[in-house]
């Protein structure tokens, strides 16, 4: 992982994000939804900021996300191209994939 970053994390209602700050402003962030019951996140989105790529911050986020769940007993579904890319290169972080989502009738 990227050394000397701050990876936040804040959640609002079944949103939530992992994000870096810099003078007060987003620089890097990848957004997830809760799916109901609270045990499985689906990641739809990471941006990082231009003067920052090629640093391997989005996967620094990815990875971040991957202890949160490991943390929080959550499974994640990447449905971000980039998060998706992270999984499928690293058989490491593949316990807390969901492979399957259940309906429930």
């Amino acid at each position: 992982m990227s050394a000397g970053l701050d990876v936040k994390h804040g959640e609002t209602g079944h949103r939530g994000s992992f994000y870096i700050e810099r003078d007060g402003a987003r620089v890097a962030e990848q957004t997830y939804s809760m799916l109901p019951g609270g045990k499985i996140v689906i990641i739809d989105h990471t941006e990082v900021a231009e003067s920052l790529r090629g640093q391997d911050i989005a996967r620094t986020l990815t990875l971040v996300a991957v202890e949160w769940a490991r943390g929080s007993g959550v499974k994640i579904i990447p449905l971000c191209p980039f998060a998706k890319a992270v999984f499928d290169r690293d058989p490491g972080i593949r316990d807390v994939l969901q492979s399957t989502v259940s309906s429930s009738t």
